[in-house]
């Protein structure tokens, strides 16, 4: 079987959970791979569900042992992708589908060069700042600082093969399956 390779990428708020959520229940030739953090989990999120919650030692480990495919520091944790979870995803016979930031979209991007890349906009900086502030999950503080780093992701966009904005959820997850398809959109 081929390894696909997908990559969806949003500042935070635009609904990267939701839409990858929604695109592989409905789809299940598709599995997301994992992220590991070092970041505390939100309430109600699980470990080896949600993400591979790690200590900052452990994941010292795995970067001394090159065991990732991409990592990096974004909001002060360290996040990233095993190679071996990627491996795990393509060895069940399914696509990979990779929900990264800008900066680890660019380092797997130079390892698997025929990952396809999508970035997912909002529809507007409005609808970003309502959807982050009724997660009721940041401080203020957090969210001032997400809203920034969201402008500079948004210049980034340019960067992917595919942009989406996400204003209908149903439209996105068919327009993001088109495009895993290789179909016209």
């Amino acid at each position: 079987m081929k390894k696909l390779l997908v990559i969806l990428s949003a500042p935070s708020g635009v609904g990267k959970t939701t839409v990858t959520n929604r695109f592989i229940q409905k789809y299940p030739g598709w599995k997301q791979v994992l992220t590991c953090t070092t970041r505390k989990p939100r309430q109600g999120e699980k470990d080896g569900i949600d993400y591979r919650f790690l200590t900052e030692s452990s994941f010292d480990l795995l970067i001394a042992a090159d065991k990732f495919l991409e990592y990096a520091v974004v909001h002060g944790q360290f996040y990233g992708t095993l190679m071996s979870d990627v491996d795990s995803v393509w060895g069940s016979g399914v696509g990979a589908f990779l929900v990264i930031d800008t900066q680890g979209k660019e380092v797997v991007k130079a390892k698997i060069p025929e990952a396809v890349t999508v970035f997912l906009m909002p529809p507007s900086n409005a609808e970003m700042e309502r959807r982050l502030r009724g997660r009721g999950k940041d401080s203020e503080t957090v969210i001032q600082i997400r809203l920034h780093r969201a402008l500079a992701e948004t210049k980034d966009a340019c960067t992917y093969d595919h942009i989406i904005v996400n204003d209908d959820i149903e439209k996105v997850v068919q327009k993001l399956y088109m495009i895993c398809t290789n179909q016209k959109i």
